[in-house]
């Protein structure tokens, strides 16, 4: 009887664990997952063009749309902001918020140096970095400040100003080397 009891416990835990995965749900409302998960999973969006959902990302959310038009939510760090650089030489699109499974730029695969500088003067990124499959460079950076950012290849160079408040943009596609 005992066995039983405890296989019917197990089972019913089983059943409940599997019906509430903690990161998606069907009526919209917004998860909280951890921010390095979140973080994992707009990196996981990134350039995905095979992916059957829609991905893009505000100042403030991530947004997912399922096939079904179902659109679930999730909140991004309240100290980090995402935002999605596409440098250009010759063809780019006018952007607001970053399509992370449909925005396409036309430098893929490339590197460059990016640099980025804060409003105090201070370097926050400094680095070689490569343009995904979607000619995007993604970056988390501090919330609320405004940032120098510098983009070069060979000896073509893309200067802009760029914010990181909640309402800025989260595509950047106005860089154009030169």
């Amino acid at each position: 009887m005992k066995k039983r009891f405890f296989i019917t416990l197990f089972l019913s835990i089983l059943i409940l664990a599997s019906c509430s995965n903690g990161n998606s749900n069907n009526d919209g409302a917004t998860n909280n997952p951890q921010e390095d998960d979140i973080k994992d999973l707009v990196a996981s969006y990134s350039g995905d063009k095979s992916s059957k959902q829609e991905a893009s990302i505000t100042g403030t959310q991530l947004i997912v749309t399922e096939e079904n038009g179902t659109e679930t939510t999730y909140p991004l760090p309240e100290d980090e902001f995402f935002v999605s650089i596409a440098p250009f030489k010759d063809e780019t699109h006018p952007c607001t918020n970053h399509s992370l499974t449909g925005c396409q730029g036309e430098l893929t695969s490339e590197t460059f140096e990016v640099y980025v500088e804060d409003s105090e003067g201070n370097v926050v990124y400094q680095n070689l970095m490569s343009t995904g499959e979607n000619g995007f460079i993604d970056l988390w950076l501090p919330r609320n400040d405004t940032f120098s950012v510098s983009i070069t290849q060979e000896n073509e160079q893309a200067e802009t100003e760029i914010s990181t408040y909640d309402d800025s943009p989260t595509c950047i596609t106005t860089m154009q080397l030169g």
